[in-house]
């Protein structure tokens, strides 16, 4: 179980939220912007790749379940180390349940275990038994 807890994603660490409305002609649509930063070990980057270029069906399957749209994970070395930076848009009404019944299906914690020990978590994640930081959102426009 403690290998499970290392391995929780983005999506149950991230408990900040930025609510926005986005209107389109006959509805209002909630959407909650997530952004999460974390490490990845240098000698992991070409796996995280592959593993990222064919993710498995299943899984982005129950991310779209979970009502998460535009999921990004972007690569970024500064001073010599990696960092994965993260997006997504939440589109439910229910984030934690949401986020519950994407921890609970097995598949997805397949996944996590793969990708988990590629990660190097900052110092407040690993604090907390996590792998991802959240962001603040500071700025954005549509």
């Amino acid at each position: 179980m403690k290998n499970f807890k290392t391995a929780i994603p983005l999506f149950i660490l991230l408990l900040f939220f930025i609510a926005c409305s986005q209107t389109s002609e006959n509805n209002v649509v909630n959407v909650k912007r997530f952004g999460a930063v974390t490490g990845l070990k240098q000698e992991q980057i070409a796996y995280y790749k592959k593993l990222h270029a064919a993710v498995w069906p299943a899984v982005q399957k129950k991310i779209t379940a979970c009502n998460i749209q535009n999921y990004s994970i972007y690569l970024k070395e500064i001073e010599g180390k990696q960092y994965l930076f993260s997006y997504f848009e939440y589109t439910g009404n229910d984030f934690n349940n949401d986020m519950k019944k994407m921890a609970a299906d097995t598949t997805t914690q397949r996944w996590w275990k793969e990708t988990a020990p590629t990660q190097i978590p900052l110092p407040d994640a690993a604090s907390k038994g996590e792998t991802w930081s959240s962001m603040e959102e500071v700025s954005h426009q549509n």
